[in-house]
């Protein structure tokens, strides 16, 4: 267990999820860590090399590669790295070269206060005793809008229907997956964002966080 306050934010694709937890480690001085981040870092990784993102063989191949690369945020948050990242986090080995750098963060954060995880597995498999566990999703319909508002910002064509049909495979194989699928913890608070905007539901949940920290 953690000597400092974790709290454990998990999540469907587009549901808020890293936004409140960026305002909620600002408000408190905790120390964040998206760790989705990493797992679209081995997706970039394997993507740069030609390979495939579902290969097993190709992500591990790029394993060694990740502790000394660094990507430009502008392709981290591609569409292209997005989806590679949902097949690469499919994959055990991948998962469990990256699962003591979340713990020992959650255990000893730069900072010494507190930390904030975001991520699919975060309150039932890097953080099962943090003392807040929030679970934030939206409407397929919302998270397909926003993501649509995002990319077509950047250029993108896709339309909303299409982002509709992504979201649903990728929920599905984020919750289907046998190496720590997403799920709400038995503990976990649920928020959903569907019709907050930003600052209401950071202020959720800030109060979900206050509750239990008291």
């Amino acid at each position: 267990m953690s000597a400092v306050p974790v709290i454990a934010i998990d999540g469907t694709a587009a549901s808020g999820k890293g936004t409140i937890a960026r305002a909620l480690a600002a408000k408190f001085g905790f120390d964040h860590l998206d760790t989705g981040a990493l797992y679209r870092t081995v997706a970039a990784l394997v993507l740069r090399a030609g390979g495939d993102p579902a290969s097993r063989e190709d992500a591990l191949a790029v394993i060694p590669r990740f502790w000394s690369s660094t990507i430009p945020e502008a392709e981290l948050r591609s569409a292209a790295v997005g989806e590679a990242a949902s097949q690469v986090a499919v994959i055990a080995e991948v998962r469990a070269a990256l699962f003591d750098l979340q713990t020992a963060f959650a255990r000893h954060p730069p900072g010494g206060r507190g930390a904030v995880l975001d991520g699919r597995d975060i309150g039932t498999v890097i953080c099962p005793d943090a003392p807040v566990k929030i679970f934030v999703t939206a409407s397929v319909e919302e998270r397909a809008r926003r993501r649509w508002r995002e990319l077509a910002a950047l250029g993108s064509a896709k339309t909303h229907e299409m982002l509709i049909e992504e979201i649903r495979i990728r929920d599905a194989r984020d919750g289907g997956r046998l190496a720590a699928p997403m799920k709400q913890a038995a503990d976990a608070v649920m928020l959903d964002t569907t019709d907050l905007g930003i600052e209401a539901a950071v202020a959720a949940a800030e109060a979900i966080v206050r509750a239990r920290l008291g």
